[in-house]
């Protein structure tokens, strides 16, 4: 349409009108992106679900999506719908929040095998403080494997680091196996009582006959309570966290040093740590140890750790392990080699059911890594 403007009378008059478009609406190589034309169809829908639940991330996945189909000029979404689609799934798995949400998870794994278990632990205000399942290959695996178990709550399953604790062993090829898993909202006595009671109720109150744990000291108190057949060892790699803690500390007056000052007290630390880890892993006789370690209290400047840890050298020092049954194992790096798997792939935003979901990809993945031995 051409218009002027009459002067004269201050009014805009159509000089030239082409009804016919004279213009390209939408160029073919961006059509795909027009609202009308974008959709996500069932079958697509139920692909990004798949990727997404193997782990997949939504990038890649879309990437994937467009090649399958010759490019993104043929896909009929958007990576941006592709992550709201993802967004609007997760909003519906939480509908119930996420005690709802994880007692839906749990019935659905019971619908699918019998087998599987979960108990809850309420607080007063009747709200889920603890929850601990096991499925039926960790009760198979437990009745083979469960003389050994090493327990540890150091990995947190979120921003706001929720302990998340599992029950581990190794089979006959020294591979790590799962006996059973707790998300705990906290890390009382009760709260570890509780836990261990469950765990044996589970595996038909079969007891191990060596659990290791790390130095916390209600959890300590548990294992004695309820693991009452077992011998309870302590990790020596926190133990040796500690040393390195406790023992390499310099004085608070201290705050300025020369630097010849500096390499003596580097030299100092080297050999206290040396030291501690000789009565820790070498000296077989109860008196070499004494020695040994009354020669770490003459060179330490702080006492009351090296008393503390005195005070349970039966559960970590190698003189009073001869008639203990370890398999060679001295720490809970069991625990923390499938910490590290379930971090290579965790973000620090997955609500509750996407970790439980991530935490059983990576122990279905160890298993079909084992069946292929």
């Amino acid at each position: 349409m051409g218009l002027i403007l009459d002067q004269e009378k201050g009014k805009y008059k159509v000089a030239d009108l082409v009804l016919e478009h004279n213009h390209i609406l939408q160029l073919p190589e961006t059509s795909h992106l027009m609202v009308s034309q974008r959709k996500i169809l069932e079958l697509q829908g139920f692909e990004i679900e798949t990727a997404d639940d193997a782990g997949i991330g939504p990038k890649a996945a879309h990437e994937l999506a467009s090649i399958q189909v010759g490019g993104s000029l043929n896909l009929s979404y958007t990576l941006r719908d592709h992550k709201n689609y993802l967004r609007g799934k997760r909003q519906r798995e939480m509908a119930y929040g996420q005690a709802g949400s994880m007692l839906m998870y749990f019935q659905d794994k019971i619908a699918e095998n019998p087998s599987f278990q979960y108990a809850l632990k309420m607080d007063r205000e009747e709200q889920i403080a603890n929850i601990f399942w096991v499925d039926a290959k960790m009760i198979t695996d437990y009745a083979y494997f469960g003389d050994f178990v090493s327990f540890d709550t150091t990995f947190g399953t979120n921003k706001e680091s929720r302990p998340f604790g599992v029950f581990v062993g190794f089979n006959q090829f020294r591979e790590t196996v799962v006996f059973g898993v707790v998300l705990m909202y906290d890390e009382t006595f009760e709260s570890f009582k509780w836990l261990f009671a469950t765990f044996l109720k589970a595996h038909n109150g079969k007891q191990p006959k060596t659990i290791y744990t790390n130095q916390d000291a209600a959890m300590g108190k548990a294992v004695k309570e309820v693991f009452s057949e077992a011998w309870h060892g302590l990790c020596t790699f926190h133990i040796m966290q500690n040393v390195v803690k406790h023992l390499s500390e310099a004085d608070d007056e201290e705050s300025s040093t020369s630097p010849k000052q500096t390499t003596e007290d580097n030299e100092k630390e080297s050999s206290i740590l040396a030291d501690f880890s000789a009565c820790m892993f070498e000296y077989e006789d109860e008196e070499t140890f004494e020695q040994a370690f009354n020669a770490i209290r003459a060179k330490a400047s702080k006492q009351s750790w090296l008393d503390s840890i005195y005070k349970v050298k039966e559960k970590w020092a190698e003189c009073y392990l001869k008639d203990v049954f370890t398999l060679g194992m001295r720490s809970t790096q069991l625990s923390e080699s499938l910490n590290s798997e379930l971090e290579r792939h965790f973000k620090s935003d997955f609500d509750i059911i996407r970790f439980l979901k991530h935490f059983e990809r990576v122990v279905e993945d160890k298993r079909k890594k084992r069946a292929r031995c």
